[in-house]
């Protein structure tokens, strides 16, 4: 860690993902750890929805030494939309229902272990992806001027799970509660086509996933071609639009041969403009979060945040 960094804010939010009885305890022994290392850290408790990026940015306004994101992905993407084109540097204590960024970078489940990788670890600047509403898409989830992602994205059948999971389910039960949303679409998910265009070209899809990482959700990796450190994403489609075609995706998508099957196809790019190609509405995320219905672009944003990367990444 460059010896300037010397005070952090570590905001954090104690209602996601499990542990949550002991997360505060945690808490506290990582700000003394880092205390130890010579970085004085302030607590900033999240209160709602949308908090973590208002306090993301004023730490970046008042130019503080780095922000510690201590929560899940939806968490994280908050703070990222705060801190996106500023200097300040962002480092992952992780918790909540699931944190793909923690997974990417080798970061431990445990909040103390997670702490002690911080004092070590090296600042390195990456892209963003950014979502951006077109022809008059209105949805209150995405600003005009579009929102921010750091790991993962997309269009179909995930953001049909992702706008549609229980949210009580999901505080009791975490990632469990995507499962039961994932099965309810599988039977009544209508598989309409995305009409996708990237690289000069039209695809034809029902689903697309956009990858920053090549981890997903839960144990899965999708866009295995991905890297955090290029300016570039990994989109994967699939264009089946059966739901036994689906279904057969599965054991491929559990044991990593999804890339196999067919209907799927993938490439690198740094934009894909993704519009409704018939009257069906189909829904987007990214991070897991909700970002409302298509027409959407995803688009790389380079040089946009800076990360705190352990030394035995």
């Amino acid at each position: 860690m460059p010896d300037h960094i010397q005070d952090a804010l570590l905001i954090y939010n104690l209602t996601s993902g499990r542990r949550r009885h002991r997360r505060f305890a945690e808490i506290e022994q990582a700000v003394r750890i880092l205390k130890d290392a010579g970085i004085r850290t302030e607590l900033a408790p999240t209160t709602g929805p949308g908090t973590a990026t208002k306090i993301a940015r004023q730490a970046a306004e008042q130019r503080r030494g780095m922000v510690i994101a201590c929560g899940g992905d939806g968490t994280i993407n908050e703070i990222v939309n705060g801190l996106a084109k500023s200097d300040l540097p962002m480092a992952v204590l992780p918790a909540g229902t699931a944190n793909i960024l923690a997974k990417e970078l080798g970061i431990p489940w445990d909040i103390p272990h997670a702490s002690r990788l911080i004092s070590d670890g090296t600042v390195r600047r990456i892209a963003l992806g950014i979502a951006v509403p077109l022809n008059g898409n209105g949805s209150r989830a995405v600003p005009r001027e579009g929102r921010y992602f750091l790991s993962v994205a997309g269009a179909g059948p995930d953001g049909a799970i992702v706008n549609g999971v229980h949210a009580d389910l999901k505080k009791t039960t975490g990632v469990f509660a995507y499962w039961v949303e994932g099965f309810r679409q599988l039977l009544t998910y209508k598989f309409a086509e995305i009409r996708i265009r990237s690289c000069g070209a039209e695809r034809r899809a029902t689903i697309i996933v956009v990858g920053r990482t090549v981890h997903y959700g839960g144990p899965f990796k999708i866009t295995t071609g991905a890297n955090l450190f290029e300016d570039s994403f990994e989109f994967l489609i699939n264009s089946r639009r059966s739901r036994i075609g689906y279904a057969a995706c599965l054991p491929a998508l559990w044991f990593g041969t999804l890339r196999n099957m067919k209907g799927i196809e993938t490439w690198k790019a740094t934009e894909a403009v993704c519009e409704l190609a018939n009257g069906e509405p189909v829904y987007a995320q990214v991070d897991g979060e909700p970002v409302g219905p298509l027409p959407l672009a995803f688009r790389i944003v380079p040089d946009a945040l800076s990360i705190v990367t352990p030394a035995t990444f």
